[in-house]
């Protein structure tokens, strides 16, 4: 199989058919064989419903249903399990995330030689306060802690190939630190690409400030264990 598309998603009941219809459009242009894989994180909404209802039109969607809201790393990681692809495209279901981003994600991995290739959203429509400065703050956080140079750890687009994702296990809030789980995992050839962020259509955003409390903390975490975490008790 090509590709395995990963999406978590919480309370997205009306993005999701025009998000499969979008990828399905782009897997069918490419000629690539694929699989869609939806974890529905605990939604109070419809989502699920309208999940089992995309797979009867559609073979190639997979759904996994939490009974309450884990979070998304949880959610990554049994995504991550369940994958078969040659090469994982993680995004948001929130449409956001442009699909026609994936051929050439997948291509820096199959042809470029990367193990990850994260997204970089260079323009953002978020608002300032909420979201853009609490990234610039992570990212460069991230950065001077872990040594890799990336611009925007925390985008859901990015692309792995099957070994990294199956030799990873992401907890609490690392989804927005999976390079560095990666990388101490012996993957180390990291690259980025510039993405589209699209504005919001549908639906509110999830991120709060304890999700910015968190992710400090677990990247505390990250800063610990990669200090000490190679030499012996």
């Amino acid at each position: 199989m090509d590709l395995s598309i990963v999406i978590p998603l919480y309370n997205e009941e009306e993005s999701l058919p025009e998000l499969s219809a979008w990828i399905e459009k782009v897997m069918q242009e490419n000629k690539f064989s694929y699989e869609i894989i939806m974890i529905d994180d605990g939604s109070t909404d419809r989502s699920w419903k309208i999940i089992e209802q995309l797979r009867v039109n559609n073979c190639n969607i997979k759904g996994i249903k939490f009974q309450r809201n884990y979070g998304k790393s949880p959610a990554l990681n049994e995504g991550f399990k369940a994958a078969q692809g040659d090469v994982v495209i993680t995004m948001d279901a929130d449409m956001q995330d442009s699909p026609d981003e994936i051929p050439e994600l997948r291509r820096m991995i199959v042809e470029d030689g990367f193990d990850i290739v994260s997204g970089w959203k260079k323009k953002r429509y978020d608002s300032k306060l909420s979201k853009n400065i609490p990234s610039k703050l992570f990212n460069a956080a991230a950065r001077r802690m872990s040594r890799i140079k990336l611009h925007d750890f925390n985008c859901g687009l990015k692309s792995y190939s099957k070994k990294v994702v199956k030799s990873i296990e992401v907890y609490g809030e690392m989804h927005r630190y999976v390079p560095v789980l990666a990388k101490w995992a012996g993957f180390r050839n990291i690259g980025e690409k510039v993405v589209e962020h699209r504005a919001r259509k549908y639906g509110v955003t999830k991120f709060g400030w304890s999700r910015f409390v968190n992710g400090f903390l677990d990247l505390v975490t990250i800063f610990f264990m990669g200090k000490f975490g190679k030499r012996p008790m």
